[in-house]
């Protein structure tokens, strides 16, 4: 993984460029906490992440919930199990992500992506709804 000023997400693929994008696929981009990051010791890419964030509660994400980032708008769609490519960081590292290595999302809208551009959780419209009772 390589650093980048800007990337540009593409519609259900993944970022351009990136060879593990594919068309259908719910794991187009990986994105990982810094924090987490921080608190075992690796450093930004090492996990093959394709956005770092910080300050984005990834315990209060869900399957399903939309992201806007940058001009783009992601979808969730499962999180991500380490792999046994964790113990070449760190021995032990694949189990201690367990649970903690961020989240898989599909592009839904195509858009540019800068360094520093915010996350926006986007409440999904069912939230809003309002049952009537009778």
């Amino acid at each position: 993984m390589k650093e980048a000023e800007e990337v540009d997400a593409i519609e259900n693929k993944g970022f351009r460029g990136c060879i593990h994008g594919r068309p259908g696929s719910e794991r187009q981009v990986l994105l990982i906490d810094s924090e987490t990051l921080e608190r075992f010791g690796v450093a930004p890419g090492a996990t093959k992440e394709n956005i770092t964030t910080r300050g984005l509660d990834f315990q209060a994400l869900a399957v399903g919930q939309m992201l806007r980032v940058g001009q783009s708008l992601f979808e969730i769609t499962v999180p991500c199990d380490p792999c046994p490519r964790m113990d070449e960081i760190r021995m032990g590292l694949q189990e201690e992500l367990r649970g903690q290595r961020g989240w898989l999302c599909r592009v839904v809208e195509s858009g540019r992506i800068r360094r520093g551009d915010q996350i926006e959780v986007l409440v999904p419209a069912s939230a809003h709804a309002v049952t009537e009772k009778n």
